[in-house]
């Protein structure tokens, strides 16, 4: 019998602030989150200490995940260096495990050689804080880091097997097209369902994400079965950006149907 382990992406709640999110993580049974430095009112953007966030969180007996994220990590310039060692610094003090790396998402091309270069530089600033560097290939059109063989070829080139892990966001598996999946080398899967039968492939975005439920297109159960028989028995993180789940007036019940959908469907 396979048992899941959720998560919680704050994008799950993000109208909550800090307090409010871990409380939702508890009523649901979570033990694991992810805090997020892009959602204003509430820890990072609000100047929260970090030690407010790591008492905060052990209070409650959560573990952080991540800080999501580092943007456009592979467009390494000096102002990213020292945006970098800021939010590691700030991760390393709240108790986070790491840090989530999100590309350039602007039609730039992809570039293996930039990619390294900055995975590279990343790598000491990392290891000097004990975290790790979760990297998570997007998969629009527009990216310019769609395919995690990409990703997994340049950590290899970097020698960051130790540092650097794979996100496996299934939203963006499945519009980049890959068939690979790198149980392996994954250190977090971001889930989330699109219900939506009329966007195309080429049109969905981040606000078709809502929760996972019997009318996904994605086969968000077929992609976590691949990974859990691949070896991964990592986190499964629910991180929703659709307007509808974020106005829920109860997301826990809306989440805790996701659950039991996705638990019953590995086992069925």
């Amino acid at each position: 019998m396979t048992t899941p382990r959720f998560a919680l992406n704050h994008m799950a709640a993000p109208r909550r602030d800090l307090a409010g999110f871990v409380a939702l993580a508890c009523e649901l049974g979570i033990d694991a989150v992810e805090i997020r430095n892009d959602l204003d009112d509430t820890a990072i953007a609000d100047g929260t200490p970090p030690g407010v966030v790591r008492a905060t969180a052990e209070v409650a007996g959560l573990t952080i995940l991540s800080i999501n994220a580092l943007q456009r990590f592979n467009d390494w310039t000096p102002a990213r260096a020292a945006e970098a060692a800021v939010l590691a610094d700030y991760a390393a003090a709240c108790g986070a495990r790491g840090i989530v790396l999100v590309p350039v998402c602007d039609g730039t091309p992809k570039n293996q050689e930039k990619l390294e270069r900055a995975l590279s530089a990343l790598k000491p600033i990392l290891l000097q804080r004990n975290l790790t560097g979760l990297v998570e290939p997007l998969g629009f059109a527009f990216s310019s880091l769609r395919s995690k063989a990409d990703a997994a070829a340049a950590i290899a080139a970097v020698g960051g097997e130790g540092v650097f892990r794979l996100v496996h966001d299934t939203f963006h598996h499945y519009l980049a097209g890959e068939s690979q999946l790198f149980p392996e080398l994954t250190g977090l899967v971001h889930i989330s369902g699109v219900a939506d039968d009329a966007v195309s492939v080429a049109d969905m975005r981040d606000g078709h994400r809502e929760l996972v439920a019997a009318d996904d297109r994605l086969d968000n159960v077929g992609q976590i079965a691949a990974l859990v028989a691949g070896g991964y028995a990592g986190a499964l993180s629910f991180e929703p950006f659709a307007p509808g789940v974020h106005d829920l007036a109860d997301p826990a019940a809306a989440l805790r149907e996701s659950m039991a959908f996705i638990g019953d469907r590995l086992n069925g």
